[in-house]
């Protein structure tokens, strides 16, 4: 009876401990395959976040730009009609001058041509837009006086005091208020083509010097730097 207990003991002894082993080997597995199921669900996590951020940045510089594009205003300056003669006749087309701007010191010219006038002052403002420059003003003027030439235009600027106004007319009224001077005294001599004039203002604004870098290279106070 002793030999049978004895036989019985050692049959369940290794009984006992297999399912130990066995426990033992299933939390190391699940030990090591937590982390890896933690960190692929942290990943997607992580990118999911990134993709995220990436969509508000894009909608954000496009709200940018449709922004940019609404605070730009555009004017017609002129519209004139064009025939060109060809062997088979005569060919019509419309000319457009327009002019675009800010109202806060930027503004700029440009020309379009095409069979229709919607079209051709569509390709004039395109033009504008492409050379916008930008002005130095003097709170609501121009800092100093200056001369503007092309071709046969030629455009003075005078700078005025507060209350004035835009003393200008035609194509010179127009760049005046989209660069955003309110105050100012314009002269347009010779020639009375629009454009003409447009451009002669267009190079008397580029001609414009800011004071604070005048001042900076000749060393002298803003009161002293135009005599």
């Amino acid at each position: 009876m002793a030999e049978e207990e004895k036989k019985e003991e050692l049959k369940e002894e290794p009984k006992k401990e297999e399912p130990e082993d066995k426990l033992q080997e299933e939390v190391v597995q699940e030990e090591t395959e937590m982390p890896e199921e933690v960190k692929e669900k942290e990943e997607e996590e992580i990118e999911d976040v990134k993709k995220e951020e990436l969509r508000e940045e894009a909608e954000k510089e496009e709200v940018e730009e449709v922004e940019g594009e609404i605070e730009l205003k555009d004017q017609v300056i002129s519209i004139r009609r064009v025939t060109k003669v060809v062997k088979g006749g005569k060919n019509l087309s419309f000319s457009a001058l327009a002019a675009v701007g800010d109202e806060r010191g930027t503004v700029g010219i440009g020309k379009g041509k095409a069979r229709e006038v919607p079209m051709a002052i569509a390709k004039a403002v395109e033009d504008a837009k492409k050379k916008m420059i930008k002005v130095p003003l003097a709170d609501t003027t121009v800092p100093h006086f200056i001369k503007g030439e092309a071709g046969g235009g030629v455009v003075i600027l005078r700078p005025a005091s507060k209350g004035t106004g835009v003393i200008a007319g035609g194509a010179v009224r127009v760049v005046m208020e989209l660069a955003g001077i309110k105050d100012i005294l314009t002269k347009s001599i010779r020639s009375n083509n629009p454009v003409s004039v447009a451009h002669a203002t267009m190079d008397a604004l580029r001609r414009l010097k800011d004071p604070d870098a005048v001042s900076k290279n000749r060393g002298k106070a803003k009161d002293r730097i135009w005599q």
